[in-house]
């Protein structure tokens, strides 16, 4: 089973995207935010990261660009996902690293297909 890791500082997006992805047959681990991402990220070992980009203290950019330096994790699969929806986010966004680009709203669909196409 393909183990995604949700990171968002706002409970309702996390149990969203989370219950989406439950109902899609993935297993999802939650974080809080980006510190709490990369300890998880360590311990649990995801397939891919799902992230929002505006957090408090370490943002998603941030985030995607010190897993892209790793070499444990540089080919994870990141997917930001954000109300960040300007074509000048979209491209600093893939520059930091991230594999998808994925704006809210969003719909079902919208983030398992995201998902599938950066896990094969």
């Amino acid at each position: 089973m393909i183990k995604v890791l949700v990171v968002d500082d706002t409970p309702s997006q996390v149990e969203l995207i989370s219950t989406y992805l439950k109902d899609s047959g993935y297993r999802v681990i939650k974080a809080r935010n980006a510190r709490e991402a990369l300890r998880k990220t360590v311990e649990q070992k995801p397939d891919v990261i799902v992230t929002d980009v505006v957090m408090s203290g370490m943002n998603g950019f941030q985030l995607c660009r010190s897993l892209k330096k790793n070499p444990a994790t540089c080919k994870l699969p990141v997917v930001l996902c954000t109300g960040r929806n300007q074509k000048l986010d979209r491209i600093w966004g893939i520059r930091q690293g991230a594999d998808m680009y994925v704006t809210k709203p969003f719909t079902k669909e919208e983030i398992v297909k995201a998902i599938r196409s950066v896990v094969s």
